[in-house]
């Protein structure tokens, strides 16, 4: 069965979106403003791969318009880049959230599982996913998620 774009012609491969939703988390968790970026390393480290991949997928996604970076210089979101990165790690929370609420799925297998499901399901599913979510007051914004974060 083919891959569902989630983001229409404009959807990067799932490797893409797992690198856009790193940075994108990387630079949210760590309070980074936007417009200076993180480095390359940081990346790597979080995903557990080579600097190498990292500097192959920046380069994609450079070419893809989601990123920005000048030689040796940090990786910054394009506009297009923060919204799809958003887009991507509210996805995975939403689904992390659903399977730990709803299903019983333990912390960690639903992070896993989450980060599987979160390229393949379509926009049209994640609306109806969203909403199921809020009505039964489980947060799937930034704000209201990282206050709960926090306070778990």
């Amino acid at each position: 069965m083919p891959r569902t774009e989630t983001h229409g012609e404009n959807s990067l491969t799932m490797a893409g979106e797992d690198y856009i939703e790193s940075i994108y988390r990387l630079m949210i968790e760590g309070d980074v403003d936007m417009s200076y970026g993180i480095r390359s390393v940081e990346v790597a480290e979080d995903l557990g791969v080579s600097k190498a991949s990292v500097n192959k997928a920046l380069s994609y996604l450079k070419e893809s318009g989601m990123v920005e970076q000048a030689r040796y210089g940090r990786v910054v979101l394009t506009e297009a880049g923060v919204s799809y990165g958003r887009d991507v790690w509210r996805r995975h929370r939403a689904l992390r959230n659903f399977l730990i609420s709803e299903l019983g799925v333990e912390p960690s297998v639903a992070d896993d599982e989450a980060c599987l499901m979160e390229h393949d399901l379509s926009m049209d599913t994640m609306n109806k996913m969203y909403s199921y979510l809020e009505e039964r007051g489980i947060a799937v914004d930034d704000e209201r998620f990282r206050k709960e974060e926090e306070n778990a």
